[in-house]
């Protein structure tokens, strides 16, 4: 296992997409989430908006990134035919995928823990300057807070499966434009179809299995009530979308010639 990881390390390190796609993580989850907190202001009379839930909205555009580069980590072994040259110098082709597991894991936890807290606190110094103050009922956003802590946390892990996912996905078409466009589209028109669909039964169904809808559910601090779904079973619900496209994945890559 060390000599894959190495492998993998040295391969996602030296390639250039990847420096351009962990900096997209955390500038474009910062840029919209300080977006929004400069767009939001606190009525004296009704402060109802969720400030942990809207300075962490901008994982919903870095996630993307996440996946691209989750994607490109396989993808592009497959289009240059590196793969070949993987695959025969580590027979164990379980064992390389577990190897791409750790790597990506371990690039986004540091990437989406960055771009996750900069959201957070740039938010909160934002916000204060917008009326978001204890003189109107609001609380500072602070990791002291529990239900703030557990949005923080369950975003990076949110980040962390959307990558686990496309790399599954990856592994499982080889093609890169084809798996991309498969994780984004479970990502974003799966929520989109949930809105089509008249308001009922087939609705909360939908938003209780769609990856993103689900999963961002960890994110909301207030009126839990109101979501299709817990935010820890939310996240249960991306992380068996992720284990399942990582399980399809491992007979194919022993089944398929490389």
């Amino acid at each position: 296992m060390k000599d894959a990881l190495h492998a993998e390390w040295t391969k996602v390190r030296t390639l250039r997409d990847t420096r351009w796609l962990v900096a997209a993580t955390i500038v474009l989850t910062v840029a919209l989430g300080l977006s929004v907190a400069f767009g939001v202001s606190c009525d004296k009379a009704a402060c109802t908006q969720d400030t942990t839930k809207l300075s962490l909205i901008g994982v919903m555009l870095g996630q993307a990134a996440v996946a691209i580069l989750a994607v490109l980590m396989i993808g592009n072994e497959y289009s240059t035919g590196m793969i070949r040259t993987t695959f025969a110098a580590m027979p164990g082709r379980s064992m390389v995928l577990a190897a791409k597991v750790v790597t990506l894991t371990a690039l986004v936890v540091v990437s989406g823990t960055v771009a996750v807290l900069v959201s957070l606190f740039g938010a909160r110094f934002v916000m204060a300057g917008n009326g978001f103050t204890a003189e109107h009922g609001v609380q500072a956003l602070s990791l002291a807070d529990g239900p703030t802590l557990r949005a923080v946390v369950g975003s990076v892990l949110y980040l962390v499966l959307v990558g686990l996912l496309s790399l599954g996905v990856a592994a499982v078409f080889r093609d890169s434009a084809v798996a991309m466009g498969v994780v984004l589209g479970l990502l974003y028109l799966f929520p989109i179809l949930a809105h089509v669909v008249p308001p009922g039964e087939l609705q909360k169904r939908l938003e209780q299995i769609a990856p993103m809808t689900a999963g961002l559910g960890i994110q909301t601090t207030r009126d839990l009530p109101s979501l299709p779904i817990g935010p820890w079973e939310g996240l249960g619900v991306l992380a068996a979308w992720a284990a399942a496209a990582l399980l399809a994945a491992v007979p194919l890559l022993w089944t398929r010639d490389a």
